[in-house]
């Protein structure tokens, strides 16, 4: 069977069990992410991927973590509000034009409504969503788990 140049290609479909999606919120003022980012590191945290935004004058963002306890317990000391805890999907993707579109794709055609997207650490994208199988069966056979 001839290659589909229109299929998404992701090169390796990886679904990190260990990996926790956190939101988070914080105050809207210099410092609050340094505060962060600084806990996670005196933690022995690190952080495999972030994003973050200022919403209704609260900033409100998305740590990727190993260790979800530990994280809480450092963004908490930090001054940050721990909201969400969640799996998450992470999927590397080929840094290129459309590589996201059709990806996501994939995910909507199955009838799944993503509640996070963003990027991480080697090429990465995280996703989440209510309902994570459905989303993981969408983009592939090819989601194993790796520890």
């Amino acid at each position: 069977m001839a290659p589909n140049p229109a299929a998404t290609r992701v090169k390796e479909v990886v679904y990190m069990a260990q990996l926790k999606d956190l939101t988070i919120e914080l105050e809207d003022k210099a410092g609050t992410v340094a505060a962060a980012a600084e806990a996670l590191g005196k933690a022995g945290v690190n952080i495999e991927g972030i994003c973050g935004f200022v919403v209704a004058g609260k900033g409100v963002g998305h740590v990727l973590v190993s260790d979800a306890g530990k994280a809480r317990q450092a963004l908490e000391t930090a001054g940050a509000r721990v909201v969400n805890e969640q799996d998450a999907l992470v999927l590397d993707i080929e840094d290129k034009p459309g590589s996201l579109g059709k990806l996501t794709r994939k995910i909507a055609d199955a009838g799944v409504n993503l509640n996070a997207v963003y990027l991480a650490t080697k090429t990465r994208v995280v996703i989440g969503a209510r309902d994570l199988e459905k989303a993981r069966a969408a983009v592939g056979e090819g989601a194993a788990s790796r520890q």
